[in-house]
């Protein structure tokens, strides 16, 4: 009996790297062993390219031969196109690591049917694992619709029977403008390679992952390029990488799983993230949850108070999340700095620094003076310090100027003492000067905002250097009450 394809695909174990930089990434690991991917694009986007690499990579750095299987182009001719990435295929086919074979349609699914055929032959001979079929779009010239269906489908259970990683090149443009071809239902994987227009002038490559059965992708489509030695992918939304912080074992967990895995684990110790967020958007839970997991994780706090938001409210908040301010409060491990008048719970008020009197001059002094014996304080000093820091109230205030001067200095001594920062501010309120600015002084920015019916949230800045797709913010019943679909 059959096994059906969500069995076979639960068999599978770990991926077959695909050697092309960047798609590996792409594909979180590489291609499901035993996988049938269609490679499809327009002429000229580098699909006979892609899938010499893809065997090429594999004989050389996995020992895992392959064969390239060509309708249409004479083997000498494959051999002198690849010469050009200084891929030698007469040498790997000397030494048992590559099959570059021209033949008909007809004859190649005669040997596959045939017990112990040629196909059977070759594959035993160089213990082939991977093969690429160029291209699968013949099936459709040369018989009917029904028949090249048959066909496709035979040679993709022929793969799976063999445990063989495959490409199947197809012309892109002839399947263009039909509902959906049959292909996409047999196969495992659809990668597309497209050419788009850049500044008018010029044209990119892109390829984009649109389907692939038994892995996660990164979704969108991602820019490649010829170099010298094959394609180089760069994979969408990334940046250079913080190598000091990216190399920091220490992570802090923002208490939302999603958000966390958008993070590469968490915010790394020692960091400094800002939160953007417009008008509309509702961050409480947000940034509740971030603070809630500092406090469970026994970590000391310093807060800037919102001026939306009263300490006794905050407190209530963080209650929802299991976590008792007061108590962290009582035992030296939270305190606030307020800037309003406002009354507070007699547990917290011994917690409070009030700095609303404070001229701006005096504001750093002050504010240094207050804390220094708390960052000090023997019994804590071991202990990890996380800052909140609510930069809307500060330029409510004090104004923007006074925030461009004085928070670059306050984390400069944030950072030279490890100390982890998120701060929060809008963006569109304060300027595009004042935000780049703001911008540039941070490792991290994670932007929330709504766009119609729906919030949404970004991660576009980060020590990794990558930077996600949006996500929609989804309410959920239970802690940390956010979920990022």
């Amino acid at each position: 009996m059959q096994k059906s394809e969500a069995a076979y695909i639960s068999t599978l174990k770990q991926p077959i790297s695909t050697g092309i930089p960047g798609l590996d990434d792409i594909l979180c690991g590489g291609i499901p062993p035993g996988g049938v991917v269609i490679l499809e694009g327009e002429p000229g986007t580098g699909k006979t390219t892609i899938g010499m690499q893809f065997l090429v990579e594999g004989a050389i750095k996995h020992n895992e031969p392959g064969i390239y299987i060509t309708f249409e182009e004479l083997p000498e001719q494959i051999y002198d196109d690849m010469e050009r990435f200084g891929w030698n295929l007469k040498e790997l086919e000397r030494r048992n690591l590559l099959r570059v074979i021209c033949i008909e349609p007809e004859i190649l699914l005669e040997q596959m049917l045939e017990p112990n055929g040629l196909f059977e032959h070759m594959i035993k001979e160089i213990g082939c694992k991977r093969v690429v079929l160029d291209s699968i779009s013949l099936f459709r010239l040369l018989s009917s619709e029904q028949e090249a269906r048959t066909n496709v489908y035979t040679i993709r259970n022929i793969m799976r029977k063999h445990a063989l990683t495959s490409f199947f090149i197809r012309e892109y443009a002839e399947v263009e403008g039909m509902n959906i071809p049959f292909e996409n239902y047999i196969c495992d994987g659809i990668i597309r390679l497209s050419l788009k227009p850049l500044m008018e002038k010029y044209r990119k490559r892109t390829i984009e992952v649109l389907k692939m059965r038994g892995t996660r992708i990164l979704e969108g489509e991602h820019t490649y390029k010829f170099i010298e030695d094959g394609v180089y992918i760069i994979p969408s939304l990334s940046m250079a990488e913080d190598k000091i912080l990216v190399q920091e074992t220490e992570v802090l967990s923002t208490g939302i799983d999603s958000l966390d895995d958008l993070l590469m684990g968490g915010i790394p110790k020692g960091s400094v993230f800002m939160i953007d967020t417009n008008s509309k958007a509702n961050y409480r839970y947000l940034l509740s949850s971030i603070y809630a997991q500092r406090i469970k994780d026994d970590d000391c706090t310093v807060t800037m108070m919102s001026g939306n938001t009263t300490l006794d409210m905050f407190a209530d908040t963080i209650d929802l999340f299991g976590v008792s301010l007061r108590q962290a409060a009582d035992e030296g491990k939270a305190h606030f700095i307020e800037h309003y008048k406002r009354a507070v719970d007699s547990g917290l008020e011994k917690a409070l620094i009030r700095v609303g009197d404070v001229e701006n001059d005096e504001y750093a002094n002050t504010l240094n003076e207050k804390l220094s014996p708390i960052f000090e304080c023997e019994e804590l000093c071991d202990k990890r310090w996380f800052i909140y820091y609510d930069l809307n109230t500060i330029i409510s205030e004090r104004g923007k100027d006074f925030v461009v001067k004085y928070f670059s200095e306050e984390i400069s001594l944030w950072r030279a003492l490890g100390i982890t920062v998120m701060a929060h501010c809008n963006f569109s309120e304060i300027g595009t000067e004042t935000a780049s600015f703001l911008e540039r002084t941070c490792n991290g920015v994670i932007r929330t905002w709504v766009d119609g019916n729906y919030q949404y949230l970004q991660v576009t800045k980060s020590p990794s250097g990558r930077v996600s797709a949006p996500h929609i913010v989804a309410n959920i019943s239970e802690t940390p009450f956010v979920r990022l679909v």
